[in-house]
């Protein structure tokens, strides 16, 4: 089994050094964050960080990078309070990994890489046409990461909108369905594949399959 030592890493060229470990993790979420100026720009940027973070209320969170350089990711859902929350499908891949290039603050993405805004029940951020999940977040808060200057932005799910087929009877997405793709590292696109659904799990007890539409 090959081994780096934290010194072993800090002497790796530094793209060969994000490329490792940002796919040592492991797969992440790849999303399309869609918000709005005041002066009703739109934008959208590609974003591998957003998690779960609470049912009750319904939290999501996600990382931003340094805003030692212009975000207008950030500048728009701190002026606005708002931004919405757009799996990339297989459909879009390319349109959505196009997004991270650093355009020109006064040009929307949308209307760069060919993706289309999509405004539902007078929320003013938009959402993304093509996204066959897509979530309206209100901003909640922000939290400081002293060791790497980045910021935590934390975000109170207000809408949820699913392609129909995807819901299952017990509540449980079918992410297969909707065709979400996952993120292997910085540049790498990935389409999951169900395995199985599995019981609650308790101490003593076995693990049983359930079915997948969770009746």
């Amino acid at each position: 089994m090959k081994h780096y030592s934290l010194e072993d890493l800090n002497e790796l060229p530094s793209r060969h050094r994000a490329h490792f470990i940002n796919s040592c993790t492991g797969y992440k979420s790849a999303n399309l964050l869609g918000t709005v100026s005041k002066d009703g720009l739109t934008n959208v940027a590609i974003f591998s960080s957003v998690i779960h973070l609470g049912s009750n209320p319904p939290l999501l969170g996600f990382i931003l990078r340094p805003t030692s350089v212009a975000r207008n990711t950030y500048d728009n859902l701190k002026k606005t309070g708002i931004f919405t929350v757009n799996h990339v499908n297989t459909d879009v891949v390319r349109a959505a990994h196009q997004t991270s290039a650093k355009y020109d603050g006064e040009l929307s993405e949308f209307d760069e890489v060919d993706l289309h805004t999509e405004f539902l029940d007078d929320f003013k951020a938009p959402y993304v046409q093509e996204s066959k999940i897509k979530l309206g977040c209100a901003y909640t808060n922000e939290y400081y990461i002293e060791e790497n200057k980045c910021l935590f932005i934390i975000g109170a799910i207000k809408h949820i909108y699913l392609d129909d087929g995807i819901q299952q009877k017990d509540g449980w997405l079918d992410l297969e369905a909707a065709k979400t793709v996952s993120i292997n590292g910085l540049d790498g696109y990935a389409l999951p594949q169900f395995i199985e659904r599995l019981s609650y799990a308790k101490p003593e007890k076995d693990i049983k399959e359930i079915p997948k539409d969770g009746a």
